[in-house]
């Protein structure tokens, strides 16, 4: 921890324990004390810390060819393509490394679909956004954010954004009004915001709307994607591996990142069909890295896993396990006031304000009892844990946060 300080740039605050090793659910650190993983680096891991297949897949190829660039056709690239456009149901797939960078790929390609397809006039597209939202920290994806820690001194901004309330489908049809709209970008639950889960109908409404105004669906589902929310894709609950979409919900592009790779390795992909993914030519968009081969054969790697053992079905129904037991503390102590989310995203929301310390000490006081979690925006604390938990481990985690609360909330 010193040493960060030290020498690294104050960009984090970190929970202060320093982890050394990871396997499935639990993570230890340099003492040796092991804790449960609540956060899943930020839902990366849902497959689990240092999954034995996705690892091997990454030693193997990395003994054999690690990288080409694009300015050649690699053995590895071609199969992953075929195999994430199959998975997924989309014509192509444009693989990048990072999830920020996968946004940015999807705002280029809205922005040349609009001028290209359906003839904005040139330098004026519109991309709409919501409140609260989080898509990354670039200039142009910060350019659109409500955070003021993410845009305070990094201006001037990127223009062609507009910014509407979340799950507010009245706000989203009157934006879309303006026929220089190219797309509507937006995360089927809000994360960072707080683990912010909008209506059931809010992503097949969306999808309607934006039908209707000829604009591209942009699903962000960085985070959300990959069973984390109890089924494949937030975007549409009953979509599943290799099946078909059930046309009220399909974005036109979606973005995915982080468990992409089960946390092994950077990998994130754009997917669209040939009507949008075909605007983009040769030197218009790329990426040293994007597409190399031991990103290929990880993420095939790990979307199997989450396919073998069935990692949706469980998010889904331990989430519901969860959120009882959450539910059973707020009935028992008004320090906790709600519990949101849906699979194994969720969320408990503090009885204080935005810039106590309370969910900060909480955190600290989970640590101590061996669970590490984070708290966002400051009075809410997000409980993700890898997907491959078990239910008598989502009972002993949820004994540990209600020791841990009752114990702070008998001391105010």
């Amino acid at each position: 921890m010193a040493l960060e300080n030290e020498h690294g740039a104050h960009n984090y605050h970190p929970l202060p324990v320093v982890l050394d090793r990871g396997e499935g659910v639990f993570v230890w650190d340099l003492e040796g004390v092991r804790y449960y993983d609540f956060l899943s680096a930020y839902s990366a891991v849902n497959q689990g810390h240092c999954h034995p297949r996705i690892v091997e897949a990454m030693v193997e190829q990395t003994r054999k060819l690690t990288l080409t660039s694009r300015a050649f056709y690699n053995s590895v690239l071609g199969a992953y393509e075929r195999y994430m456009t199959a998975f997924f149901a989309f014509d192509k797939v444009l693989p990048m490394n990072t999830g920020a960078e996968a946004v940015e790929t999807a705002i280029k390609l809205a922005r040349k679909w609009g001028y290209d397809v359906k003839g904005v006039p040139a330098n004026q597209a519109v991309i709409v956004v919501c409140d609260g939202n989080f898509h990354g920290r670039t200039t142009t994806i910060v350019s659109f954010s409500t955070d003021g820690d993410a845009t305070g001194g990094f201006g001037p901004f990127t223009p062609g954004f507009k910014i509407i309330p979340y799950n507010d489908l009245d706000a989203l049809k009157g934006a879309l009004a303006d026929p220089n709209v190219v797309g509507f970008l937006v995360e089927p639950i809000q994360g960072e915001a707080g683990v912010f889960t909008p209506a059931d109908d809010y992503m097949s409404g969306a999808r309607s709307l934006c039908s209707d105004a000829n604009v591209l669906l942009m699903a962000d589902e960085v985070q959300t994607g990959i069973a984390r929310t109890g089924s494949l894709l937030a975007s549409e609950p009953g979509f599943t591996h290799g099946g078909s979409w059930d046309g009220l919900s399909k974005p036109d592009l979606l973005i995915l990142g982080k468990a992409l790779s089960g946390g092994a390795y950077p990998v994130s992909a754009v997917l669209a069909d040939n009507a949008v993914m075909d605007v983009i030519h040769p030197g218009q968009h790329g990426s040293t890295f994007g597409g190399n081969p031991v990103a290929a054969q990880v993420a095939i790697a790990a979307l199997d896993v989450v396919r073998d053992e069935q990692l949706s079905e469980r998010a889904l129904r331990l989430g519901i396990r969860f959120r009882a037991a959450m539910n059973d503390l707020i009935a028992d102590c008004s320090l906790i006031t709600k519990v949101r989310g849906r699979g194994l995203l969720n969320a408990i929301l503090i009885n204080d304000t935005e810039d106590s310390s309370t969910a900060w000490d909480i955190c600290v006081a989970l640590k101590e009892n061996g669970l590490l979690a984070k708290p966002t925006h400051g009075n809410i604390i997000r409980f993700a844990p890898p997907l491959v938990i078990t239910a008598e481990q989502i009972d002993e985690c949820a004994a540990i946060i209600r020791k841990t609360v009752l114990e702070i909330a008998q001391k105010r």
